[in-house]
């Protein structure tokens, strides 16, 4: 078995400053040390305060650099319309409120900080740690973790967490709701809709213990 080391992962935020700070400011001070975090995606959109969420990221990055950042379907989102494409589709699903967060119109979101955009330009789409993937929706299965293809890993639902899986190791991913953190045997999503007045939840690792904010 490969050797686990201490990993903190925490599921989606979407502009849920207030519960990314408490994260922060009281759970990893707490941790073992060089425990690797590791974001999920979905960072931006529906909340009020993605600009916030953002910019502690990104100090989050430069005073942690070994800390991980996936890609989520909404940070893709908001980059397609930077280049002319899918407005509607990231209008209704929280773009208007990550542009009301920098005082913007979407006809000015070009205006969003070249920092921002950096940070996002920057995410991963998956990384590995010992028994353990995580991605931001999952893995369509039967397809070897190198030949997935990014729509999957950023968009994937049921056809993912409901199949049988077809991989070593247990898959932690966020992108699809829950009340309470998901899991089946190789699997554990951990996005509880910290936006839609639940909970921010995050998973601390060998451990498999859940922290809520």
């Amino acid at each position: 078995m490969a050797q686990e080391e201490h990993i903190l992962a925490v599921g989606d935020i979407h502009g849920s400053y207030d519960r990314l700070e408490r994260v922060l400011q009281e759970l990893v001070p707490s941790l073992p040390p060089a425990t690797r975090l590791v974001f999920l995606g979905d960072y931006i959109d529906r909340g009020p305060d993605s600009r916030q969420v953002l910019e502690s990221l990104i100090r989050l990055k430069s005073e942690r650099p070994d800390t991980v950042f996936l890609l989520g379907n909404h940070e893709r989102m908001l980059l397609e319309v930077r280049e002319g494409r899918d407005l509607l589709l990231w209008s209704v699903n929280g773009g208007s409120q990550t542009m009301a967060s920098y005082g913007l119109s979407f006809r000015r979101i070009k205006d969003i900080p070249a920092e921002h955009i950096d940070f996002l330009s920057s995410l991963t789409l998956y990384h590995q740690s010992g028994d353990y993937i995580f991605v931001h929706a999952g893995l369509r299965p039967g397809v070897l973790l190198a030949q997935q293809e990014e729509r999957d890993l950023l968009w994937i639902r049921e056809s993912f967490f409901l199949a049988e899986p077809t991989w070593e190791g247990t898959v932690v991913f966020g992108h699809t709701p829950f009340s309470t953190p998901f899991q089946r045997p190789g699997l554990i999503g951990i996005d509880t809709g910290a936006v839609y007045n639940n909970v921010l939840t995050c998973l601390k690792l060998p451990e498999r213990k859940f922290h809520h904010f």
